[in-house]
């Protein structure tokens, strides 16, 4: 599954498709071609997730034990949680992935990033669970901790946008083995596959090749 969406992952899932894999893309809710109303900061989108894994567990040319999901930026953070909270992905990448809500922002490490953070989503985090009547979903730090004993990637770029260059090792540290991390020399935010090609499909392909096609599938 690579997500957010058509507009979003297209050279990944291209990437994987080079090298063997089915890629399932979709739009999220709210966007594209899909009904629902928008969160800009993929509140609830997990569900959108659950109902992806269902579609590919169903179909009987997919291994139900061997789907693994790769995520950019919003679609990164929606990774780790749908992986955190169920079975269904066996490993994920999670490229991009930062600030979500107040929660994220009160664990950035450098005391006056932190501090800009936590006054900016002071206004935003009410004003987006008012508005889209969702809650803040949970902490990605504590999320992180949660996916293991199923493989997780973080790739990040530095500076990066919306807290990723901060809180990608904050996620890294909160997580449990099997991990892996990687900071992209000269990358933009998601811009991995840009910045360093080859390096990106030996690292992302290599790293679904071990933890889904090793004999007996999920690790």
């Amino acid at each position: 599954v690579a997500f957010p969406g058509r507009k979003g992952p297209q050279r990944q899932a291209r990437l994987l498709a080079r090298h063997g894999y089915g890629v399932l893309l979709f739009d999220r809710r709210g966007e594209g071609e899909s009904e629902g109303d928008p969160n800009v900061f993929g509140w609830a989108g997990k569900r959108d997730l659950y109902a992806a894994v269902a579609f590919l567990q169903r179909r009987p040319d997919v291994d139900r034990d061997r789907i693994g999901g790769i995520g950019l930026s919003v679609g990164g953070e929606m990774m780790l949680e749908a992986a955190a909270e169920s079975t269904g992905l066996a490993a994920v990448v999670s490229e991009g992935a930062g600030i979500r809500s107040m929660r994220e922002a009160l664990a950035i490490p450098d005391t006056r990033k932190r501090l800009e953070a936590a006054l900016a989503h002071a206004v935003v985090t009410p004003t987006t669970a008012l508005f889209s009547n969702d809650l803040p979903p949970p902490s990605l730090e504590d999320l992180a901790g949660r996916i293991s004993p199923r493989p997780v990637f973080f790739i990040y770029a530095t500076p990066g946008q919306g807290g990723e260059a901060e809180l990608t090792r904050v996620f890294y540290d909160a997580a449990r083995e099997p991990k892996t991390i990687w900071r992209v020399p000269g990358s933009g935010h998601t811009g991995g596959i840009e910045a360093r090609p080859k390096d990106y499909e030996r690292r992302v392909v290599g790293f679904f090749d071990r933890a889904l096609l090793s004999k007996g599938g999920r690790k």
